[in-house]
């Protein structure tokens, strides 16, 4: 039976008798059950700002009283903290008091190991949906400060991979306080995840522990991450909407100066087996469905049809789906462990951490950096896109191009063959030898850059007048009382240029015509 040393320890001093862990929780889930069914008699109204720091207690006597049920756990007392407020919060992501207290409360909570370095304990409902977390005063106190800016958070995004917070409480037993926090759980157990990962973007001592290795199912961490995978590889549209919400997420955390938060990554292989849990999997299909609570419904946006809506029976349960080489896998992962800031004893830990090693390297770190890393990591490292076989869109796109030359070549057959005609009758009129001046070629490419007629025109006077005047300069330079004889040649272009209609002459399609000139020019 696993026992809490400080809460054993307090109560070996006040009476002798330790609690146990169904001791604890059994009074977890009479002190939740109370709390909801006694806030149904409270009507329904907006949540106001005060709401946010409300605190009720009450005292649950083991032998009973006027208002609190009997039962046969020590003497406890239980505070909510923001009652209405995580009310609003269930109801937003539609659950139903009903289905909180049945899921809570019907059944045992089952106990999971904790991978991380905090003394966190966790709790998970049978039905799968509600993870209850056992957190310290300061990171409960953080979360109340923090309840405005989530309810605004949410209110604009619901869909989201940061953690949704159903509740806050806190059970004071023989002068101990255990505050908890129930949150959505994120890696069903209906599925078997073959891997788990806690991904921060750091790999100062980012690898799992031998401790933590010798688990049946550990916990790996960054390094490890490298060392096994190549990444997890997605569609566009997939690993688009993923990233987007990743950095929507790591924006709202910055702004609220939060830090040391991780991804939480499970990887379930479909090509390994479709092993499923021995519990749970039929309540989690055929029960309550907390709206987007799954990790698909995470990341897709409203209205968004190119991430497929997951069915209630479908046995991918949420998961996204991705492929590492040729194997097809099923993704879960959610945001963890955000009651995090960036206060002076995390500066101090920054501060002590780079004395001794690369600070960028290290965990804890300013919030905008840390997001800037975490990011980078998710997005390079362990998500990557799919990207299309460029053999069969090169010959789609070639099979289009040869389509199109076929109908211009169609089209402009009748043109060429009366542009041949003039062409010919041209070269016939003036062929005749010059051997001076050697200007076809800048005459050719300068008219080239001009499309348009009037354009062309005008250069050709422009470089008519200045041959003229080249053929003075060398008739009187050169003493010669006559020009030379000269020829002029009028090259096609080898494209019919269209050009728009003019007045005159609607629709109609010229050619323009180049004159290279060699040697001299005929005057």
């Amino acid at each position: 039976v696993v026992v809490y040393p400080e809460l054993m320890e307090r109560q070996k001093q006040s009476s002798g008798q330790s609690p146990t862990a169904a001791a604890l929780k059994g009074a977890i889930q009479l002190g939740i059950g109370y709390a909801v069914g006694n806030l149904t008699s409270k009507p329904d109204r907006d949540v106001l700002m005060q709401d946010f720091y409300m605190v009720e207690s009450v005292f649950l006597p083991s032998e009973g009283s006027n208002m609190t049920p009997a039962h046969h756990f020590p003497d406890f007392r239980l505070k909510t903290y923001a009652p209405l407020a995580f009310r609003y919060f269930r109801e937003l992501f539609g659950i139903k008091a009903d289905d909180y207290l049945y899921s809570i409360c019907n059944e045992p909570l089952l106990e999971l190991s904790n991978p991380g370095a905090s003394s966190s304990w966790f709790y998970l409902t049978s039905d799968d949906e509600f993870i209850i977390k056992t957190v310290q005063h300061k990171e409960a106190e953080f979360l109340q400060k923090l309840l405005p800016g989530y309810y605004m958070n949410l209110n604009q995004n619901p869909r989201t991979l940061l953690p949704k917070f159903y509740g806050l409480y806190c059970i004071q037993c023989a002068g101990v306080n255990i505050r908890l926090v129930v949150m959505n759980n994120v890696l069903p157990r209906a599925l078997k995840m073959h891997y788990k990962y806690d991904l921060k973007g750091s790999t100062y001592k980012r690898h799992a522990s031998r401790k933590e290795r010798a688990k049946s199912s550990p916990t790996f961490k960054d390094l490890d991450f490298q060392e096994m995978l190549e990444g997890l590889h997605f569609d566009g549209d997939t690993y688009s909407a993923l990233m987007k919400t990743l950095q929507r997420d790591c924006r709202v955390l910055e702004s609220f100066k939060i830090m040391d938060y991780s991804l939480l990554l499970g990887v379930h292989v479909l090509d390994k087996s479709l092993e499923r849990g021995a519990r749970g999997d039929s309540k989690r299909l055929n029960g309550q469905r907390v709206l987007y609570s799954t990790a698909l419904e995470s990341i897709q946006g409203e209205g968004d049809g190119k991430v497929a809506e997951p069915v209630a029976d479908d046995d991918t349960m949420g998961g996204i789906p991705a492929k590492h080489k040729d194997e097809k896998l099923l993704i879960f992962l959610g945001i963890i462990d955000i009651l995090q800031s960036y206060r002076l004893i995390k500066k101090m830990e920054h501060s002590w951490k780079a004395l001794v090693h690369d600070g960028d390297t290290v965990s804890v770190h300013r919030p905008g950096f840390y997001a800037d890393r975490f990011l980078n990591f998710m997005g390079g490292t362990v998500f990557k896109k799919i990207h299309p076989l460029r053999g069969a869109s090169s010959k789609r796109k070639r099979s289009s191009i040869h389509a199109m030359r076929s109908a211009s070549q169609e089209v402009l057959s009748p043109q060429k063959e009366e542009k041949d005609e003039r062409k010919a009758q041209s070269m016939e009129c003036l062929d005749r030898p010059c051997s001076h001046l050697f200007i076809n070629y800048t005459t050719h490419n300068l008219l080239g850059l001009y499309t348009n007629t009037h354009h062309a025109i005008s250069a050709l006077s422009f470089l008519y007048a200045f041959f003229v005047f080249l053929c003075f300069v060398q008739h009187y330079c050169f003493s010669s009382h006559c020009l030379p004889s000269a020829s002029c040649t009028i090259v096609a272009l080898d494209d019919t240029v269209p050009f728009p209609p003019t007045q005159g002459s609607p629709d109609s399609v010229h050619d323009v015509y180049l004159v290279g000139v060699q040697d001299t020019i005929c005057i």
